[in-house]
């Protein structure tokens, strides 16, 4: 059970799949405006599904942990960032500078919500807390992330578009949808919380048909001339210094500061994580159609081992022994409502 954990997930067996499928059959033309159409208004309905699922209970339940708040927040947005760069003169030699915009793209993300959450839960740490810096993260990126990119690579976005242009683009097609379910989620909210199938169809869907449109237009410009197999198994080593340097600081960190074992588990899978499902749109909008799907590539890699790494943390904290404190941490998220 334990090596099952290693092994591709079947969302990300689709990733590939996807990928192939864009390479060998690419989209261009009248048939890429087509595609271009129905991943907009898939995504819009994705965060709008989000929207609807967000209870507000569990955000006012988590809101007033603000130190763990502003630790997940200075990770994601800031210690994250910081890697990224000051690494660069030793990373990027081991991938191409094209890729490596895409590591630094990754680092500038929000945090994604829905594996955060899962994993924390599996860990048995604070779900309140979690759900609150999860959701408040993705809300976040829309504004912070497109001024990361300008400030991170200021060179790598499309010149035609500057930051407050791409934020007014993210907003209209992620944050205006998540809030109108949101705010319709007392007409909406029980039948997607009895469908949770249809909100993980319309969630992996949006993202293939976004990685699928993306990665025609890189294929169509000729991605795979310009990317050796070297590079691809560097950014593999990359992703993983990346992703264990944030760990071993969240850990190390929470447990300094005097964090509980259930907000250090909050903190170590709120502050790690790296969203597909924020990043793939939004990379859409602020890169070139032709350099999107070399953009994201990165974050693709780094969503896997995320996932596999974590899961196995996860199941290392769940065999800890109860404690009166988790007993309340899991009795305060019930009443929350997650």
């Amino acid at each position: 059970m334990a090596r099952s954990r290693f092994l591709p997930d079947n969302f990300t067996l689709m990733l590939i799949a996807t990928v192939a499928l864009a390479s060998f059959v690419p989209v261009s033309g009248q048939a890429a405006n087509f595609f271009e159409g129905v991943t907009t208004a898939a995504v819009a309905l994705l965060f709008f599904l989000h929207g609807a699922k967000l209870s507000r209970e569990a955000i006012l339940a988590g809101i007033g942990h603000w130190r763990l708040h502003l630790l997940v927040f200075a990770t994601t947005f800031i210690l994250f960032p910081i890697v990224g760069v000051v690494l660069r003169p030793v990373l990027e030699p081991l991938v191409t500078a094209q890729l490596y915009t895409g590591v630094l793209y990754l680092c500038v993300l929000p945090a994604t919500v829905q594996s955060a959450i899962a994993f924390t839960a599996m860990a048995r740490g604070n779900m309140p807390a979690a759900v609150c810096s999860a959701s408040a993260s993705t809300l976040l990126g829309i504004v912070v992330t497109p001024l990361l990119v300008k400030l991170v690579l200021p060179q790598a976005g499309d010149a035609q578009h500057d930051a407050l242009e791409s934020i007014g683009k993210i907003m209209l097609q992620l944050l205006l949808p998540f809030l109108a379910g949101h705010f319709l989620r007392p007409f909406i909210g029980n039948f997607v919380k009895k469908n949770a199938k249809v909100l993980k169809v319309v969630d992996q869907g949006s993202i293939l048909l976004v990685v699928f449109t993306a990665f025609s237009a890189a294929v169509v410009e000729g991605i795979w001339r310009k990317l050796p197999v070297e590079a691809l198994l560097g950014l593999l080593l990359v992703s993983a210094i990346i992703l264990a340097l944030v760990l071993c600081f969240t850990t190390f960190i929470a447990r300094k500061l005097g964090f509980n074992k259930e907000d250090e588990i909050t903190i170590v899978f709120c502050g790690s994580k790296k969203s597909l499902i924020s990043g793939v749109p939004m990379a859409k909008v602020i890169f070139p159609s032709a350099d999107a799907g070399l953009i994201v590539l990165p974050l693709m890699i780094f969503h896997q081992l995320q996932l596999m790494v974590c899961a196995v943390l996860a199941q290392r904290y769940a065999r800890r022994p109860e404690t009166p404190d988790a007993d309340e941490a899991v009795a305060g998220s019930a009443k929350a409502g997650v």
